[in-house]
């Protein structure tokens, strides 16, 4: 319930100040991406999962379907679950497939990384390493982190 809390806490406060977040926790720009993204494979407490580069987590949103990113949909949603963009073909880190790498074209005509048909997200109040995000309910939908084989780790 207090992991609930924070979140919502951290979630009106952005759409309250109605700033956007300038990262994606790899260093690009949410708007451009100013390089391929690299995803990687880490051990954490819940197993391993997709993180970026920089070692924030990666998430999926149990509301997208077949490639689709509804978060932008969901008023104030974008800004604190941003899409994790690339301007090329994102790359994949030891233990991560290729394979299930891809992207999709978003609003504004950014690209978003995609993970075994899934739109990968950051949290905008992540630190680096951190699982705590894992399972929160939000947005109509929860948000889980991706083992390499493409599916949720709850």
């Amino acid at each position: 319930m207090k992991r609930i809390s924070t979140v919502l806490a951290g979630v009106l406060a952005t759409i309250a100040s109605g700033s956007a977040i300038a990262s994606a926790h790899d260093g690009s720009s949410t708007a451009h991406a100013s390089r391929a993204t690299e995803v990687l494979l880490r051990h954490t407490g819940l197993g391993s999962i997709l993180t970026t580069s920089s070692g924030f987590t990666l998430y999926e949103f149990t509301r997208d379907h077949a490639s689709v990113d509804s978060c932008v949909k969901v008023h104030g949603c974008a800004q604190v679950w941003p899409a994790l963009e690339t301007s090329g073909q994102p790359t994949a880190g030891s233990g991560v497939k290729a394979s299930l790498l891809s992207s999709i074209r978003i609003s504004g005509g950014a690209r978003q990384v995609t993970y075994a048909g899934h739109p990968l997200y950051t949290y905008s109040a992540d630190s680096r390493g951190s699982t705590g995000y894992v399972g929160v309910s939000a947005f109509g939908g929860s948000w889980y982190a991706l083992s390499a084989s493409g599916h949720a780790v709850k």
